[in-house]
């Protein structure tokens, strides 16, 4: 096979995702019959959407009718952190080609994690390494939620706590990403951002504060960090 290496690799680097995306979605699947929605809803959010949370969410607009506007304005700023991470990937997404529009259509909060916390094997052609991995993923979550979808249109499940499976695997990417930087500094910024915002600010408007505090705070820190 011609990208057999690339292919291997990534889906390699992509078990952790597995594991918590299999899940997830499984409980994504669930809580959408469960609201007495088509099974097929599911596949087809997790393929033309494919947002995680925002598809946890949808399923609340569905159910009290809110308007596009603003199911726009909600959506904008629970994926606003896309952007930055967006930001941070230009120069590897650069010669791309045509697969590019895929590859910013499915970075997840995840498949960032994976791709700055795993060195690149200069031997993988980037290009079709990050189309396997991003592609990987995306899988995981088609398949778990329509798996979950299919099941739960027969079968009663409790899904409550499911959804802890995310912040399972956040803690894992999160060791890992430690286990490459070898610097506390961003951790701890970002501890302190979620903690200030978590007691200071309105939990609608929580993940935005914290994400700017922190994004000035390592701004603060730059040459520090630069020197670590």
């Amino acid at each position: 096979m011609k990208y057999e290496r690339e292919l291997k690799t990534a889906f390699k680097i992509s078990i952790p995702v597995m594991m918590g995306y299999g899940v997830l979605g499984f409980a994504f699947g669930l809580l959408l019959v469960s609201f007495d929605y088509s099974w097929y809803l599911a596949p087809i959010m997790s393929l033309f959407i494919y947002a995680g949370a925002l598809q946890f969410l949808a399923i609340n607009f569905f159910n009290l009718k809110a308007g596009l506007i603003d199911i726009a304005i909600a959506s904008w700023f629970i994926n606003l952190r896309q952007s930055f991470y967006g930001l941070s990937l230009i120069k590897r997404f650069k010669k791309t080609g045509n697969i590019k529009a895929y590859l910013i259509f499915g970075l997840t909060d995840e498949t960032y994690a994976l791709l700055t916390s795993i060195k690149d094997d200069e031997q993988l052609k980037k290009k079709y390494y990050y189309f396997f991995l991003t592609a990987f993923n995306q899988s995981y979550w088609f398949i778990g939620s329509t798996i979950g979808a299919l099941v739960g249109s027969n079968i009663k499940f409790n899904t409550a706590g499911l959804e802890f499976s995310l912040t399972a695997l956040f803690v894992v990417l999160c060791i890992e990403q430690y286990k490459n930087l070898q610097n506390p500094i961003p951790f701890v910024i970002g501890a302190f951002s979620s903690f200030f915002a978590l007691i200071f600010i309105p939990s609608d408007k929580m993940l935005i504060v914290s994400i700017i505090i922190a994004l000035g705070l390592l701004f603060l820190f730059k040459g520090k960090l630069e020197n670590e």
